[in-house]
């Protein structure tokens, strides 16, 4: 994560996390004091490398501030039916507050119908189409945790996006979609690439803010940042 100012500076994105935490810790804190233990699953398909990193990493993060965590594998080759039954199954479950769905999922499971199974209170990723929606026109009571992070260290800046021209490189649903959503509802002018975008380097160079959220290793390169411009990497 790089702010570029009169020399190049990185964002502690690190320190930002820990403050996080300890506010997250404090607030599960009060929840155990008032009888509520939050209880947060994710569902995992397949045997996908980079999903079992990220998710021993929310694990990591759940069992720190005091979240009770369960992990439910499936084989990639689980019916659609079948996923989505256990995802209900799963919901059963009256002290679970928090529900993800690791994506990508297989295919064919990766299907809004499969997405659509979690309980939109629970949707942590805010995939469903009620939680989009809810995204769209700003009644949501949740942020799509990665655009929400994005959303956090704009703000540790001190970073008004009002009016701010913002390059999304990534348009998936994950990150780049809501957050684009995110950053419009807040008024800033907002360019969202993809694999067909022409110039890509034009359209960074023509930004106050870049947001990489591709998951592609050196897609952005230093000759594409204009001088005083905002870097993100999501990862």
């Amino acid at each position: 994560m790089l702010l570029w100012q009169k020399r190049a500076q990185l964002i502690d994105g690190k320190a930002i996390a820990e403050k996080i935490l300890i506010k997250v810790k404090g607030w599960v804190d009060e929840l155990k004091t008032a009888g509520i233990n939050p209880k947060l699953a994710v569902v995992l398909v397949g045997d996908n490398k980079p999903s079992e990193t990220y998710v021993r990493k929310k694990q990591e993060a759940a069992e720190r501030v005091g979240i009770d965590f369960s992990l439910h594998k499936y084989p990639a080759d689980i019916s659609k039916e079948e996923l989505v039954r256990e995802i209900k199954k799963i919901q059963e479950d009256t002290k679970l507050c928090g529900l993800i769905v690791q994506l990508p999922l297989p295919q064919p499971l990766y299907t809004q119908e499969v997405l659509n199974a979690i309980d939109p209170e629970i949707d942590v990723d805010c995939l469903t189409n009620i939680n989009l929606g809810r995204l769209i026109k700003k009644t949501g009571f949740l942020l799509p945790p990665t655009p929400y992070a994005v959303k956090t260290i704009l703000k540790d800046l001190g970073i008004n996006v009002e009016g701010k021209n913002i390059c999304i490189i990534g348009a998936g649903a994950l990150v780049g979609k809501p957050l684009a959503i995110i950053f419009l509802n807040k008024l800033a002018t907002v360019t969202v690439c993809n694999s067909q975008t022409a110039d890509l380097k034009a359209k960074c160079r023509e930004s106050e803010i870049i947001v990489t959220a591709a998951g592609k290793k050196d897609l952005l390169r230093g000759d594409m940042v204009s001088r005083g411009t905002i870097v993100i990497d999501t990862g």
